[in-house]
């Protein structure tokens, strides 16, 4: 297992990764934007309109990028309160340390990996599942 990065340096990749994911955040509200104003233009019957259809599966698939989005920054959040709190890189479920490899690639995670796979096995997640 890799030794953790220092507190300043773990609390400086948190803080990077909240800025990219509120980047994200808001280039999606844009793309809503977007998506509405090209609603307003159409005839409003998604099933007889051609391009109804194409608007309402961006518009689905805008809102679910941003459900995703708002998680990942809840994460982080939570991520950046156990590093304050001491307990960031342990294991929420069985308290084992998180190796650095995962908290590496996936900084906002809460559980170590044989704990996120119980859950994603037990809650019939996809691959990805709860970091």
């Amino acid at each position: 297992m890799l030794v953790l990065m220092e507190g300043r340096d773990q609390r400086a990749a948190l803080v990077d990764e909240r800025l990219r994911v509120i980047a994200r955040l808001r280039a999606l509200e844009e793309d809503v934007g977007s998506i509405v104003e090209s609603a307003e233009g159409s005839n409003g019957d998604d099933e007889h309109d051609p391009e109804g259809a194409t608007i309402a599966y961006e518009r689905e698939r805008t809102a679910a990028l941003g459900s995703h989005t708002r998680r990942r920054l809840e994460e982080i959040d939570a991520a950046l309160h156990a590093l304050e709190s001491g307990v960031y890189g342990t294991c929420t479920s069985c308290g084992a340390a998180i190796p650095a490899e995962r908290l590496a690639a996936l900084p906002g995670t809460r559980y170590c990996v044989r704990c996120s796979l119980s859950r994603q096995s037990s809650a019939g997640s996809d691959i990805r599942g709860e970091p």
